[in-house]
């Protein structure tokens, strides 16, 4: 018999699987065990921290990359004095603490703007080195730390300068709410700077013993928090986990009163895989912590277990009952049958089994065995009354039925979440201050697209040339990717000079008057920013940004469905498929869009929590606020995600016992179709041509097809043919030639 063949191999692994399968239920649907703290609070707070170290990473990036290329363009150009440079680019951006221009040669410096910035930290003999332009990290005498960023002016037979400027480790935009802080860590675990904790000496009575206790706590996650982030991605996290790129976790912290310290992690990663940047290289982690309500401890019910457990053990030893009884042992005993018979035992008549093709095949047998013994024409008939029996199929598909009375139920009907589900507020909470954080972030980024345009347009003069034009606008483009066309647009409308693809926004009028604007007369959106040249009135430099890479910005794991909508709640970006300039299709997100919030002077960000579906879910709006040239927008970033995909218990619960239903059907389908085609189709099909053989068919051959029990049942079938084809001929011999025959000879 082969290995795998055979009528044994299917009914003993089923039997396995269902004896591990009931295991597997026992233990996972009655050791379901939810903490006073929610593992899906947890989450939250991870994904928080990563929000804040992309944010963090973006900040520091996009500050190194402005001030190298802003240093380009001074140095393509004319040589100008140190004061207009650093007050061209204050004009520009105000992202800066403090800037300067040094002479590397003298140390001389040069000029200054802002705060006094700590230049004997450079070492000006190493800056042709390896590494010496890289940014660098400087505590002040207070305990502050500052980022050193350096870049190089050059002009022809002018000194090399050396331009610099300083910021601070502050989190761009990074909305907080009630009782959080975060805090950026060093490699050495200690905290380089912090927010949502108030200074001891600006409160008094309780608020200083929390802050003191808060900032202690912070301290403590700061020192774990930058062990773990020293770990390799690929060693800590899960194969194909996606998401954060770089390493990201949960902590636990101490109790107060009905309140416990939880804390989320993250380094400083790429925007992708294995991709290293400036801001990378720092060896930072950002901590968030928040001080989160406890809920009672709660565990998923014993006996509920056990008691799905044992209805497996019982539906699996019936099913296996059944197929041992009507399929196993008659197939075997027909085996035996058929040996005997090839072996010349005709004497005892063959067993016949209850039903199924097992009988059929056996009273074959039987009239094959009566033609065997009785080979004398006066033989009694070979051919005798059928009836109708119930085949194996028929069993076969009982035992499907009986498996999926235990697999639909657990899919279906039990454990469902139903109304009982208990969402933290603290998710409400953190779906609303992660959509204002993202919504910060795509503000900021349109406003640094329209800085770095007004940064080219100020080194246009009225003697710039439109190849000079070219030379920057392309230089531009490739060092930001996020721009799919820039070009400069005369009062008339005429493009002077151009870099990228075909502009799509320009319809032969002159440059608009809005910073930032949307062009929706194509069939995608098209956002536009516009930065007036100084020198020439009228005149822009125009650039019309990838709808791509504001998609890109709205990536975030843990917040669901995430839409930008104009004022008319029209799409103009996601993090997933859409139609461009579609509506919203939820009323109540139009509702939050225009809720009383959206329409404050200032306006702020909602959170809800409503049922959709019979389903809990939670949505956010925040509206675009603050300052820049996308302030007018009139934009809005809207989130929503169902509950049924967080970690809470109910929705755990309930998964795991729709995967115990899913794993006892796979278990059913693959041992019973192994068992179809393995044993029951071969068994089907050698019935009928035991039938036909013991009804006088001679001449068909039977073929076994597995070397298995219903193969030997073949190959003995197969040789009593040939006994009865040789007898056959027998007698015709032995009869003679006709006599008209032999009187003719």
């Amino acid at each position: 018999m082969s290995l795998l063949g055979g009528i044994r191999p299917p009914i003993t692994v089923l039997s396995v699987l269902l004896l591990a399968l009931a295991g597997f239920t026992a233990f996972s649907l009655g050791t379901l065990h939810e903490d006073r703290l929610s593992k899906a609070v947890l989450t939250s707070q991870q994904h928080f921290a990563e929000d804040g170290a992309i944010a963090l990473r973006a900040s520091l990036d996009e500050s190194v990359t402005d001030l190298d290329r802003a240093a380009a363009l001074f140095s393509t150009g004319k040589p100008a004095a140190p004061d207009a440079v650093l007050d061209r680019i204050g004009s520009v951006y105000q992202k800066w603490r403090g800037t300067a221009v040094v002479e590397i040669g003298t140390g001389r410096l040069l000029a200054a703007r802002g705060e006094n910035l700590p230049l004997t930290a450079i070492d000006r003999t190493k800056l042709s080195g390896e590494g010496g332009l890289a940014p660098r990290m400087v505590r002040l005498p207070g305990g502050e730390t500052r980022l050193l960023t350096l870049s190089l002016l050059n002009w022809k037979d002018q000194p090399q300068q050396l331009l610099v400027a300083s910021s601070s480790l502050r989190f761009p935009g990074i909305s907080l709410g009630a009782s959080r802080s975060i805090a950026v860590v060093g490699a050495d675990g200690a905290v380089l700077s912090s927010d949502g904790i108030p200074q001891p000496e600006m409160v008094t009575g309780t608020r200083r013993t929390d802050a003191a206790r808060d900032t202690k706590q912070l301290a403590s996650f700061a020192k774990t928090a930058a062990g773990k982030t020293r770990a390799n991605p690929l060693t800590v996290k899960e194969p194909g986990s996606g998401g954060f790129p770089g390493v990201s976790g949960s902590l636990l912290g101490g109790e107060s009163g009905k309140n416990r310290a939880a804390a989320g992690y993250a380094s400083l990663a790429g925007p992708e895989a294995g991709v290293g940047t400036t801001a990378t290289s720092l060896d930072l982690t950002v901590v968030a912590m928040v001080n989160v309500p406890q809920n009672p401890a709660r565990t998923a019910d014993a006996f509920a277990g056990l008691v799905l457990a044992g209805a497996l053990l019982l539906v699996g030893a019936l099913v296996v009952a059944l197929l041992v009884a009507t399929v196993q042992r008659p197939l075997i005993a027909l085996f035996l049958e058929s040996r005997r018979l090839t072996r010349g035992d005709l004497t005892r008549p063959v067993a016949l089994p209850r039903g199924g093709e097992a009988a059929r095949i056996a009273a074959a047998l039987e009239r094959l065995r009566v033609q065997l013994r009785y080979d004398t024409p006066g033989a009694p008939a070979s051919r005798g009354p059928r009836r109708r029996r119930t085949g194996t199929r028929t069993l076969l598909a009982l035992c499907a039925v009986l498996l999926l009375a235990w697999c639909v139920p657990l899919g279906l009907l039990v454990n469902r979440a139903g109304d009982a589900v208990v969402v933290p507020k603290q998710l409400v909470s953190d779906q609303r201050e992660r959509t204002d954080t993202l919504n910060d972030r795509v503000r900021r980024a349109l406003n640094e697209s329209q800085a770095d345009l007004l940064s080219v347009a100020s080194l246009m003069d009225g003697d710039t040339t439109p190849e000079h034009m070219t030379t920057v606008l392309e230089r531009t483009a490739d060092e930001h990717l996020r721009y799919q066309s820039l070009y400069v647009l005369d009062p008339s409308g005429k493009i002077l000079a151009r870099a990228g693809g075909s502009p799509k926004a320009a319809d032969g009028k002159g440059p608009r008057k809005a910073p930032v604007a949307l062009d929706d007369g194509g069939n995608t959106p098209v956002i536009v920013a516009t930065a007036p040249v100084p020198a020439k009135e009228g005149t822009a430099v125009v650039g019309e940004l990838r709808i791509d890479f504001l998609n890109s910005l709205l990536k975030r794991p843990g917040l669901g469905d995430i839409r930008v909508v104009d004022a008319e709640h029209r799409i103009i970006a996601s993090n997933d498929g859409y139609r461009a300039f579609e509506k919203l299709d939820d009323e109540r997100l139009d509702a939050l869009v225009d809720g009383p919030a959206a329409r404050k002077t200032t306006p702020r960000p909602t959170g809800v929590l409503y049922r959709s579906g019979g389903d809990p879910v939670l949505a956010a709006a925040a509206p675009f606020s603050g300052g820049g040239a996308a302030g007018d927008l009139k934009w809005t970033v809207v989130s929503r995600q169902s509950a049924k995909g967080l970690a809470i218990q109910e929705y755990s619960l309930q998964n795991r016992t729709v995967l115990a239903g899913l794993l006892g059907f796979a278990v059913g389908a693959a041992c019973l179709g192994w068992l179809q085609i393995i044993v029951i189709a071969p068994l089907r099909e050698l019935a009928r041509r035991a039938e036909a053989l013991a009804d006088g068919d001679r001449r068909s051959v039977l073929y076994p097809r597995h070397h298995d029990e219903v193969g030997a049942v073949t190959r003995s079938l197969e040789i009593i043919r040939q006994q009865l084809q040789q007898r056959q001929q027998q007698r015709k011999q032995a009869a003679g030639p006709p006599s008209g025959a032999a009187g003719r000879n």
